[in-house]
Parts: C-alpha cells; sequence; structure tokens
C-alpha cells in the first residue's frame, strides 16, 4: 500500500469518521486584530490622523504574513497528512458556495442603488440619467475589450481544469500563466479607465454606484488573480492531482464567479446605464 494512502486510512480508523477535528491555531485571532488594525488606521488615515497611516500597513503586512502561513498550514494538513477526506472536501465546497452567495448579495446592493436611480432619477440630479454634467465612458471601447479578456482568461482557467483531470502538469501551468496574464492586463485597462474617466467617485449618485461596482469587481479580481498564482505555485511544486485537486477548483469556482458579474456590469452599468 502507498505511504500517503497507508497513513489516510490508519488516521481514519483512529478516528473512526471522516471528519478533521482542527487543531488549535493562534491565525484567526491574529487575522482579527489584523482586520481591525487596518480598518481603523484606514479611516484615522482618511481624517489625517497622526499615524494612522503606519498602523494600516502594518496591519496589512501582518495580514498577509497570516494568509500566507494560515494558507502553508491547511495545504500542509491536505497535501502532507491526508486531514481533507472527501467529507472534509464536500464541507469546504459547500462553504466556498455559501461565500459566494454572499458575495452575489453584496453586489446585488449596488446594482439594486444604481437601477433605483436610473429608473427613478430625482430633482436632485435633474430628473435625468446619465445626471447632468456626466461624461459616461464608450461600452464598446475599454470595457468592451476587457470583456474579451476576461471571457478568455475564464476558457483559460477551464483549460487548466481539464489538463489536471487527463494528469497533464504543463498544460496545466501553460493555462495558469496565460490567465494570471490575462487579469493582469485586465486590471492595467481599469487602471487606465480609472485615470481618464471624466468624472470621480462623488460625481452624484452615478459616480458612486459606477466605482463602487467596478471598484468592488476590480478588487475581486485581484483577489482570484493571487489565488490561481497559488494554484500555478501549487502544480509546479506536483501538488495538483486528477483525483485531489479542491484548491484549484475553488478557485475556478471563484473566477468563473467574477466573470458572470463582470458580465451583468458590462451590461447594465456601461451599456444599458449609458
Amino acid at each position: 500500500m502507498h505511504l500517503k494512502t497507508k497513513r489516510i486510512v490508519n488516521y481514519l480508523i483512529m478516528q473512526k469518521h471522516g471528519f478533521h477535528l482542527v487543531d488549535p491555531s493562534p491565525w484567526p485571532i491574529f487575522a482579527s486584530l489584523g482586520l481591525w488594525g487596518f480598518t481603523t488606521g484606514l479611516v484615522g488615515w482618511f481624517h489625517e490622523y497622526n499615524y494612522a497611516g503606519f498602523l494600516a500597513f502594518l496591519s496589512l503586512v501582518s495580514l498577509v504574513y497570516v494568509a500566507i502561513v494560515w494558507w502553508r498550514d491547511v495545504l500542509r494538513e491536505s497535501v502532507f497528512q491526508g486531514h481533507h477526506t472527501k467529507s472534509v472536501q464536500k464541507g469546504i465546497m459547500y462553504g466556498m458556495i455559501l461565500f459566494i452567495v454572499s458575495e452575489i448579495m453584496l453586489f446585488l446592493g449596488f446594482f439594486w442603488a444604481f437601477g433605483h436611480s436610473s429608473l427613478a432619477p430625482t430633482i436632485d440630479i435633474a430628473g435625468v440619467w446619465p445626471p447632468r454634467g456626466i461624461e459616461v465612458l464608450d461600452p464598446f471601447g475599454i470595457p468592451f475589450l476587457n470583456t474579451l479578456i476576461l471571457l478568455t482568461s475564464g476558457a483559460s482557467v477551464t483549460w487548466a481544469h481539464y489538463a489536471i483531470l487527463i494528469g497533464n502538469n504543463k498544460q496545466t501551468q501553460y493555462a495558469l500563466i496565460l490567465t494570471v496574464l490575462l487579469a493582469a492586463i485586465f486590471t492595467g485597462f481599469q487602471g487606465f479607465e480609472y485615470v481618464t474617466a471624466g468624472f470621480t467617485i462623488s460625481d452624484s449618485v452615478y459616480g458612486s454606484c459606477f466605482y463602487m461596482l467596478t471598484g468592488l469587481h476590480g478588487a475581486h479580481v485581484i483577489v482570484g488573480t493571487i489565488f490561481l498564482m497559488v494554484c500555478l505555485l501549487r502544480s509546479q511544486l506536483g501538488q495538483m492531482r486528477p483525483d485531489h485537486h479542491l484548491g484549484f477548483e475553488l478557485a475556478a469556482m471563484y473566477w468563473h464567479f467574477v466573470d458572470v458579474v463582470w458580465l451583468i456590469l458590462f451590461v447594465v452599468i456601461y451599456y444599458w446605464g449609458s
């Protein structure tokens, strides 16, 4: 019997169930303190308090460190200790689905605000939509190009998934590198759009909703890019197997969610909203 398989079997016999009883960890409390310090420092920095910016930066660095060591521990439990049985993987998958549902509700709130304001524009914005004085962006310029880029990245993620299933590690790495590059290009074009836009987040409800929706989506793109970069590193280390690649499946689910949100955002904000 393979050594890793034997270790998993012995572990299951010892505890008599297929679930993972997680050992005590210091990372949740450190992550909470880092989040508290980052939000407090950021608000203080907005109000120009002394040392608030330093607190926000220090807390952000601690959050990045906690994320790295926490992921390291989870990968150790999964790959080397064999704790992620089928029951554990199913639970993690359900957790990811619930997380994505919560993200859908977050985006829905901002889409609701945009739809309400556009369908019934108030006297404060001269009763027209887009509000008077707002020069909207051409939906068939950079936004359409970004749509093609993001859809292509969704196809390359699917390519990576099928490459994992057939055990072709080289194709997996090529597909993930392509996806990360496309994500970086998308983010670059989004930044260029922000720099060249003729309105800001404080320019009426249109500017507020536009930047909140596109900015929130951009933050999700950055998180998804980091997620896929971790998967690329794991693939190079030989940790992606056809029968055990839950981490990549979660990253692919998250990335497809980002794709779908952008399609809705393009249709509602850039095309219909203009």
